[in-house]
């Protein structure tokens, strides 16, 4: 020992032994007769003894995947559990995530957190692949086209379904001269009900097209050439033939059909059948009956689909025209029914058969029309002949209401009818009518001649807004669509053309 009081390992040696035995008691002796004093550098028995009371490491999350759950499974009970939930592994499920913001991103928020616990470890939603936990997503993009992407929907294509179709320049045929129909028309017609079916019916040379194309699309100062229904050249009147075949086509932006026919018992469509030696369908054996029976067919097609017919005379009046509207009335088909079931039901009731409103307009009237006697009796005499029919003539259509009579009250006419009268485009350039007093008087001569009727353009003008003001009855017991009425017209012409009463009434005028 020192002087200071320490001791000195070095003198004495104690040191060194005592730091040798302290190292071998701080071994655990049961531990070095299992083993032994060579693996003590290897061994780690306090890490395997305390493996149950470590919490569970990164090591865990190499679970089984058939204790997790699928991703349909998984999004319900996240719906339904409130804000406490006690469940943990459904907690991190976003199920308000679009897809594309999943795609774009990276991995959705489920995949990228770390989630404590036994549960789906990443390796199950990266096998798996970036598939939508929610269904909604696949609804919320089925509108936007079926050629998308899952990740991405082009709104190009959403918006592609909302524009107008195009803009129609020209009719298109419906029924072609074959009497075949044609599908031409459908893609420019939409997925609304709002529209009004109008129809036309008329002899030969009455001017038809030429009403259907003022009061649809054109004006009458435009060249006739550039109306949207052809109308007759000078060549074709020369030789008196028809310039319409079956059923033309055109449809405007306010949503309008406009339904335009071959002339009914047509003496030019009877000569080309003659003289041209056309095969004539089997159950016709006669060319008369056949001109008679596509008429009948035309008109009988129009009472079911259109909600106006228009019936064109160009004189006052033809007998044989109300009889062949009367023939059409009753070979009219009837109305489909809402079901198919009709055991319940002995027969259609009283007022479920449609019947259109039907207009009689007469064309290049004279002045003497425009009286007022005149137009009395031409109301009482539609009247009359019309009194037996279900047809809507009467009570849908005034001239009265145009103030084209001012001094004229609504009980001047007793039995007022859906007639209109229009006077002859021409006139307005009738040289003796522009200017009275043919130098007779030079204080009148700025002054317009006296016609007894409005302008031919006011009255085209009003006629339009008549037309456009009809009302539009429901065409069969489910409301229709401009598509669902297509289907339903095609529906109509086959039944039409296998008409049993049709064919029936075909072989007594033989």
């Amino acid at each position: 020992m020192s002087e200071s009081g320490h001791s000195q390992p070095g003198m004495y040696g104690p040191g060194p032994g005592r730091r040798r035995r302290r190292r071998r008691g701080d071994r655990d002796p049961a531990v070095q007769n299992l083993s032994g004093p060579s693996r003590d550098r290897d061994y780690f028995p306090r890490d395997r003894r305390d493996t149950s009371e470590d919490p569970p490491g990164p090591v865990l999350q190499k679970t089984p995947i058939i204790l997790a759950k699928p991703p349909g499974d998984r999004a319900k009970p996240v719906q339904g559990v409130s804000a406490g939930g006690p469940s943990a592994p459904d907690k991190p499920i976003m199920s308000i995530k679009a897809r594309e913001d999943a795609t774009k991103c990276g991995p959705p928020p489920e995949t990228s957190a770390p989630v404590p616990g036994p549960g789906p470890g990443p390796s199950k939603l990266e096998r798996e692949g970036q598939r939508p936990t929610q269904p909604v997503y696949q609804i919320q993009n089925r509108g936007m086209g079926a050629s998308a992407p899952s990740g991405a929907a082009d709104p190009v294509v959403g918006q592609s379904k909302l524009i107008a179709p195009e803009k129609m320049k020209q009719s298109i045929k419906l029924v072609d001269d074959q009497m075949n129909w044609c599908d031409s028309a459908m893609e420019y017609l939409r997925d609304q009900t709002d529209m009004l079916v109008v129809g036309v019916l008329g002899l030969q040379g009455t001017g038809k097209s030429t009403v259907m194309s003022l009061i649809s699309a054109n004006t009458p100062e435009e060249d006739q050439r550039a109306f949207v229904f052809r109308a007759q050249t000078q060549e074709i009147k020369e030789r008196a033939g028809n310039q319409s075949t079956g059923i033309d086509f055109f449809i405007t932006q306010e949503r309008v059909i406009y339904l335009d026919t071959q002339p009914i018992l047509s003496p030019s469509i009877l000569d080309h059948l003659i003289n041209n030696d056309r095969k004539l369908p089997p159950e016709y054996n006669l060319p008369h009956t056949y001109v008679e029976m596509q008429s009948l067919q035309m008109a009988a097609f129009l009472f079911t689909v259109c909600h106006v017919v228009i019936v064109v005379q160009d004189w006052f009046t033809d007998v044989n025209m109300y009889r062949f509207l009367q023939t059409a009335e009753m070979l009219k088909p009837s109305t489909p029914s809402a079901s198919h079931d009709v055991s319940g039901s002995s027969g259609a009731e009283d007022g479920a058969e449609y019947y259109p409103h039907i207009v009689f307009l007469q064309n290049k009237a004279r002045r003497d029309d425009f009286c007022p006697p005149n137009l009395r009796n031409m109301h009482s005499v539609v009247d009359k002949l019309m009194a037996h029919s279900h047809l809507r003539y009467k009570g849908t259509l005034s001239m009265l209401d145009c103030n084209m009579f001012p001094g004229l009250g609504r009980k001047y006419l007793e039995s007022e009818v859906n007639l209109f009268l229009l006077p002859p485009q021409d006139s307005e350039a009738d040289d003796g009518l522009t200017k009275a007093g043919c130098g007779s008087s030079p204080l009148f001569s700025l002054l317009p001649g006296y016609r007894g009727q409005p302008s031919f353009s006011s009255v085209v003008s009003k006629l339009r807004s008549q037309i456009l003001a009809m009302p539009r009855c429901p065409l069969s017991h489910t409301i229709l669509t401009e598509k669902n009425w297509f289907h339903y017209a095609a529906r109509i012409w086959d039944g039409v053309k296998k008409s049993s009463a049709l064919a029936e009434y075909s072989r007594l005028l033989a």
